[in-house]
């Protein structure tokens, strides 16, 4: 071993260490592997910031975008909305939001499908009485099985398709994992339909953010548009629609207020409709029954043309201009350029029009403006921020074209016409300039930690290749396996990746373990495309920990979810992966090449 060897194991190793001992956060943690490998001499200088310009990173980056702005769209919800009365149990909720999350982890990222269906899911589980903790973990494992099927599913086959260009000179393409990947996710949906009652089912859910600062519904004033197509609708219809999460509490025609108006009431263009629900609810019934904000109609002015229209909530202070007053009384849109949308008070409902009730300290009041304008807005009027949150209300969403967007990129990229980066390059960019998704939405999908880790650990885990220790630690496993099945030494590079992925993270775990499979596999005579395919089935499937992906982390609090029962239902699925994965990889990617 000579020194750089030396230096390049020891510097992976700290870091790994580091990793493991979890005292700092992985991102800090890859970036100073980073200065360190510059200071020791086994990063050259010109490489150091290679990792940001990395077809990987853009790649990456670029599926989170394209997978929030599908995710705004509201397809799934739309395709899914006839089932859901008929999922009344775990045994039929389980089954299907495990197959959707995995099915669109093949198209999107996954832990973006699986932040798209987990709202979903969770208010299945509320209207049904099902525990979360039977729902969301069989999910996150969905997610990540789903990943495996396509290059951008999941982050290990993005790096593993680099890994074998800098080998090859040729990267995997897009659906090259499709056969292995079909077959797992197939028997891994099958499992977890049922391996789901492994789990407890009287967690409680840890609170989070936007459930501590969650209020009393909001009540907002909504006009019937004179070209609404949902002709001959009534209020019991609109009430069906909204499936009793929004209530109308009133509805006002040619000035006549009609309090709690009954249901074969006819519903007509120019009807100004007051709803009372939470945020969320109220925003997809808006969406979906095409109705409009009434007072969202009024432009807000722009300091600058590329500022960005903004929905703030706030809380009015005792001290604050509204309190006694109302919107109307106060003239917000004229004096201050923004609009009241909605008002939320404990214990309060109103059939009074929305400009006319009189703000009381404490309640909550959602307002619209321009990005400069509202800050001096709410200094002005005296009312305090809320922490800020994901708010939409009635804001049009675009259905069609993010979905012809993410298929003409997958199009592209199948039919080999552009590479996988320019594709989502291109989806992600078009999605902004569509509107599927505003550019500071954008920036806020990029998941940055993930992004520094991994950018700054390709120079460093490259490091253990150009200095030759790849191939030493390979040199010894041809050893142990030299006589012995191949496919013994297939199977323990996949459980090598398997065990390092929950510690490790799975990005780090590729990019140390990969090389070293490549050069093993090139010491035994054998193909080094299944071996590839074993590092990042493995690094892919961390279903035993909480910490090793962002999908089982994401699911944790919602679903009361404890460190141990991960291994619960994730150490038999983990086993079915490496018994079952281990042979079909050899069979689709033969070894003798």
């Amino acid at each position: 071993m000579t020194l750089q060897q030396a230096l390049a194991f020891g510097l992976v190793g700290v870091t790994i260490a580091a990793f493991i001992w979890g005292r700092w956060r992985y991102d800090v943690i890859a970036v100073t592997a980073l200065l360190a490998g510059l200071a020791i001499g086994v990063v050259p200088t010109d490489k150091a910031f290679a990792g940001f310009a990395n077809d990987v990173t853009v790649i990456i980056a670029c599926a989170l975008v394209v997978s929030a702005a599908f995710a705004r769209s509201g397809v799934v919800e739309t395709v899914l909305r006839p089932l859901l009365p008929y999922l009344t149990s775990a045994r039929t909720q389980v089954p299907l939001f495990t197959a959707v999350v995995a099915l669109l982890s093949m198209v999107t990222k996954n832990v973006g499908a699986l932040a798209l269906m987990m709202p979903i899911a969770l208010q299945v589980a509320r209207r049904t009485g099902t525990a979360p903790s039977c729902l969301l973990m069989p999910m996150a494992f969905g997610s990540l099985i789903g990943g495996t099927v396509t290059l951008v599913g999941t982050s290990p086959n993005i790096l593993v398709s680099e890994v074998r260009e800098q080998i090859l000179g040729q990267p995997f393409g897009m659906y090259d994992y499709a056969p292995v990947g079909l077959g797992v996710t197939a028997l891994g949906l099958v499992f977890l339909a049922f391996g789901y009652r492994l789990l407890p089912r009287a967690r409680v859910a840890a609170e989070t953010l936007d459930a501590a600062i969650e209020t009393a519904p909001y009540f907002t004033e909504v006009i019937v548009p004179e070209d609404w197509t949902l002709e001959k609708r009534t209020v019991a219809s609109l009430h069906r629609l909204a499936s009793g999460d929004v209530t109308i509490v009133a509805l006002i025609r040619d000035g006549k207020r009609r309090p709690s108006p009954a249901g074969n009431l006819r519903v007509r263009s120019g009807d100004i409709l007051l709803l009372e629900g939470e945020h969320r609810e109220l925003d997809d019934f808006i969406s979906r029954a095409r109705l409009k904000l009434t007072r969202a109609d009024r432009p807000v002015s722009m300091e600058e043309p590329t500022e960005e229209v903004r929905i703030v909530e706030a809380v009015i202070s005792p001290d604050s201009l509204l309190v006694g007053r109302s919107a109307k009384q106060e003239d917000l849109y004229g004096q201050q350029n923004v609009n009241l949308l909605a008002v939320s008070r404990s214990g309060y409902r109103t059939s009074n029009e929305l400009k006319g009730v009189r703000l009381r300290a404490g309640d909550i009041i959602v307002l619209q403006g321009g990005e400069r304008t509202l800050p001096g807005a709410l200094k002005a009027l005296g009312v305090l921020p809320l922490a800020e949150r994901e708010l939409r209300l009635g804001g049009i969403r675009k259905q069609i074209l993010p979905t012809l967007i993410l298929g003409a990129a997958m199009i592209l990229v199948a039919v080999q016409v552009v590479p996988v980066a320019v594709a989502f390059f291109a989806a992600a960019v078009a999605m902004v300039l569509s509107g599927a998704i505003r550019m500071r939405e954008a920036y806020s999908a990029l998941d940055g930690p993930v992004l520094v880790l991994i950018a700054a650990l390709i120079p460093v885990s490259d490091a253990i290749r150009a200095t030759g220790g790849a191939d030493l630690v390979a040199s010894t496993l041809a050893h142990i396996f030299a006589g012995r099945p191949p496919i013994l030494a297939l199977g323990a590079v996949m459980a090598v990746a398997m065990a390092a992925t929950p510690f490790l993270n799975n990005a780090a775990t590729v990019l140390i373990v990969a090389p070293i499979g490549a050069a093993l596999a090139k010491l035994l005579g054998l193909n080094p495309d299944p071996f590839l395919m074993a590092v990042a089935l493995g690094a892919a499937c961390d279903f035993l920990t909480p910490i090793g992906h962002q999908c089982n982390t994401l699911v944790m609090a919602p679903g009361g979810y404890k460190f141990g029962d991960y291994p619960r239902l994730g150490a038999p699925l983990t086993a079915l992966v490496l018994f079952v994965g281990t042979p079909l990889i050899a069979a689709v990617w033969p070894l003798q090449g």
